[in-house]
């Protein structure tokens, strides 16, 4: 399976889109943690993922709350669960890690949750930023607290 991908830039920087088979398997803020090895990406074609991009811009503009690009996220059974609630989590809405843990069924996971949220391979369309520690602290974000505040501020955040 051949992946390319294309550099679009953002509020937060440029951000790697890394599509293979026509669905997005990796948005890569510049920087992140946990970014996987770019020789995966493929070659660089900056038509790749104009979908996506066209998508980004109209949330970054406010104008998009949701995002409906396929998308094909590699990983295990866990996180595919963690994963999927993320995009449960409503726009402009904050969860604490606590209750995803509780809402996948798994609620001492907690630790568990986090790792696999900072483990996802397609941030932003994946809402991990709306993750948030007890009490709506700003913790672990793999593409740093400040782009996170931005992206929540973004969103009009609200506790849900």
């Amino acid at each position: 399976m051949t992946r390319t991908h294309a550099v679009h830039p953002s509020p937060l920087g440029p951000l790697t889109l890394v599509v293979q088979e026509g669905s997005l398997c990796g948005l890569h803020l510049q920087g992140q943690r946990h970014l996987p090895d770019p020789a995966g990406f493929g070659p660089r074609d900056d038509g790749a993922g104009r979908e996506v991009a066209a998508q980004l811009d109209a949330y970054f503009a406010g104008d998009r709350q949701a995002f409906d690009v396929p998308v094909a996220l590699a990983g295990t059974d866990f996180q595919q669960r963690v994963w999927a609630a993320l995009t449960q989590i409503p726009y402009g809405a904050t969860w604490t890690y606590g209750r995803l843990a509780a809402h996948i069924g798994r609620p001492t996971a907690v630790r568990a949750v986090g790792t696999a949220a900072g483990r996802n391979p397609v941030c932003i369309v994946v809402p991990c930023h709306r993750l948030v520690g007890s009490g709506g602290s700003l913790t672990g974000y793999a593409g740093g607290t400040d782009r996170k505040r931005r992206l929540l501020d973004l969103e009009g955040d609200r506790q849900a």
